[in-house]
């Protein structure tokens, strides 16, 4: 656990190091698709669960809903 550690404290020295804009890019580039990754799994988990409590169906409301009519 200490070499992990001790790794990650090198890898935040040297992103913090370097210049702004390099910085900007590789952070973009890795928390962007970390981000849209951890989205796709919390979008199939939920909806699994939904599934799984047999609330995965939408309701539909009676009338047109742009109108309001009945």
């Amino acid at each position: 656990m200490n070499q992990i550690a001790t790794w990650w404290d090198g890898l935040e020295l040297w992103i913090i190091g370097l210049p702004y804009v390099p910085q900007l890019l590789l952070v973009t580039a890795v928390a962007l698709p970390a981000a849209y990754a951890l989205a796709r799994v919390f979008d199939v988990v939920l909806a699994w669960a939904l599934a799984l409590l047999g609330r995965d169906h939408v309701e539909t409301p009676v009338g047109d809903a742009v109108t309001g009519e009945r």
